[in-house]
């Protein structure tokens, strides 16, 4: 039988989702497939939102997939997701196939802060030595703040959105993390995985 599995971890952006990843990848077998993999060598090329952009970028993220569960891979993969957006809880649903439908657990994580611990975090060493494009502090603290307006990015059990139907198929941790470190996240996430297998 083999051991891949797919672990989401969503939220919105600056919220922690690319440094818990490497919390949990640090402490056990997982590897990290986070969404600026794939964004940051394309921006170079085609620039954001262009249509060559937007599907390299969705597959290359499809292959990955595929081959980690090819090779047995316990993968994360960390991203922003709209949950009120038929069309992305449609990607979701493509883009975990692969797992699902070789019978691998398919799981999520979905982190949330306040919009103020994320505009400290979005100015994180971390983050910016990850992902260039957030190196204009300026530019970044202003698109954080445009998507908060514009996107629904963690769900909400008294607000149904379209990303429900998705998670409904899966184990779905929601997580604050305003006073957690990267560790302390890990460390609840993977008991919380190891529980879903006893």
């Amino acid at each position: 039988m083999s051991s891949g599995e797919l672990l989401l971890i969503t939220g919105p952006p600056a919220v922690g989702k690319m440094t818990v990843g490497r919390a949990v990848c640090a402490a056990s077998d997982f590897r990290l497939f986070h969404n600026h993999h794939t964004i940051e060598p394309l921006l170079e090329i085609f620039g954001f939102d262009s249509p060559a952009f937007r599907v390299l970028n969705a597959e290359f993220r499809r292959r990955v997939v595929e081959e980690a569960v090819a090779n047995d891979t316990r993968l994360i993969f960390s991203f922003v997701w709209n949950v009120e957006l038929p069309e992305d809880a449609d990607y979701v649903r493509r883009l975990i196939a692969p797992y699902a439908d070789a019978g691998l657990r398919v799981s999520c994580l979905e982190l949330y802060a306040d919009l103020p611990v994320r505009l400290d975090r979005n100015r994180h060493a971390d983050r910016i030595d990850h992902k260039r494009s957030k190196r204009d502090l300026a530019w970044s603290d202003a698109h954080v703040r445009e998507l908060e307006e514009s996107y629904r990015m963690n769900t909400d059990p008294e607000r149904p959105a379209a990303a429900d139907a998705v998670l409904a198929g899966m184990p779905h941790l929601r997580l604050d993390n305003t006073h957690l470190t990267p560790d302390e996240v890990a460390t609840r996430v993977l008991a919380w995985l190891d529980g879903l297998s006893g």
